[in-house]
């Protein structure tokens, strides 16, 4: 995934979880927001070492980028996102973990039904 679609700063974390809006799973909390001047979404991962060793915590960064990648058509742009991982993605493959993604999205009326 590109750097333009991504948050790294802390700063930008803390603005997204002041003034946006959040949806969850059992695997996955959703912070959204909206930002009227930008082009296309961004997103933040936060994956706690609750989650696991070092390599289970990258894998699940990376099933999450993977996801968003291949939904980058379908998610309405504007918008910044944080997804922090919980407990049960770390025995999750890559097909489930973009299926709780989809979940979550859908749910917060941020994804587009086409295919």
């Amino acid at each position: 995934m590109k750097k333009e679609y991504r948050i790294k700063k802390n700063e930008e974390f803390q603005k997204v979880f002041q003034h946006g809006q959040s949806f969850a799973n059992r695997q996955l909390v959703l912070y959204y927001w909206k930002k009227k001047d930008q082009a296309h979404f961004r997103i933040g991962l936060s994956v706690s070492k609750r989650i696991g060793p070092a390599v289970v915590r990258n894998q699940v960064k990376r099933y999450l980028r993977q996801a968003f990648h291949e939904l980058e058509d379908q998610i309405h742009p504007q918008y910044d996102f944080v997804i922090i991982a919980r407990k049960p993605t770390n025995n999750m493959n890559f097909h489930e973990t973009k299926k709780s993604l989809i979940h979550v999205l859908s749910r917060s009326k941020l994804l587009n039904k086409k295919k």
